[in-house]
């Protein structure tokens, strides 16, 4: 009967504890959606959103260290992985890394972003098996986006464009525009974009979208 009630009283504890730190697993990630970020927030808060996003991938290559057990070290960080792949002390070896974003984004749209240090999640015998992984989870795409508008600035004489966008994951962009790029898209509702679509290695279907260019 103690045991019973010994777990009762830590599970309201428990509950208790994750409820003052404002958790909501719901909103760990950020998932594809055409709701934008500054409608996704967390219960009890209208004031910010904060979410979690897949931001980049990259190779790198190191050589195998000392072997601990069924795992090993990657010089020169020390890095342990699992050996799976029998390396050998000495071994090239290549590996795949992963950072991911915190974005918090406040009551009148404005957000911060706060970048994770590089992950390593997975090693190689080649390049090229590597290349094939990351090639999946980063991809550049061209597609159609929401125009939401353009707007000028002027400050000591100098004016300046600007034009903002939904991403397809729903995130808002605003970039620079020529005057020339202002012209065209004032009476645009859509635009052609470059985007790279980063998509987390746990969920494939979650996915950030970055802008990276005007498609012609």
């Amino acid at each position: 009967m103690k045991r019973i009630l010994s777990i009762i009283l830590s599970g309201i504890a428990l509950s208790l504890l994750l409820s003052s730190c404002g958790y909501d697993q719901s909103q760990s990630v950020f998932t594809t959606s055409s709701e934008p970020m500054s409608n996704v927030s967390s219960p009890g808060s209208e004031a910010a959103s904060n979410v979690r996003v897949p931001w980049d991938y990259r190779i790198v290559q190191g050589t195998v260290g000392d072997l601990v057990g069924s795992d090993m070290t990657i010089l020169p960080d020390n890095v342990l992985l699992p050996n799976d792949n029998n390396f050998a002390t000495g071994d090239a070896v290549w590996t795949l890394q992963f950072m991911d974003a915190q974005i918090t984004t406040d009551a009148k749209e404005r957000s911060q972003i706060s970048l994770s240090s590089w992950i390593t999640l997975k090693s190689y015998k080649d390049e090229q098996s590597a290349k094939k992984d990351i090639a999946e989870l980063k991809e550049s795409i061209t597609t159609e986006v929401d125009l939401v508008g353009v707007y000028k600035t002027e400050n000591e004489g100098q004016t300046r464009q600007f034009a903002v966008i939904t991403m397809p994951s729903g995130n808002a962009v605003k970039q620079p525009v020529s005057a020339e790029k202002y012209a065209a898209l004032k009476s645009a509702k859509k635009a052609n974009v470059n985007i790279e679509q980063v998509h987390d290695f746990e969920n494939y279907d979650t996915v950030y979208a970055k802008f990276r260019g005007w498609a012609k």
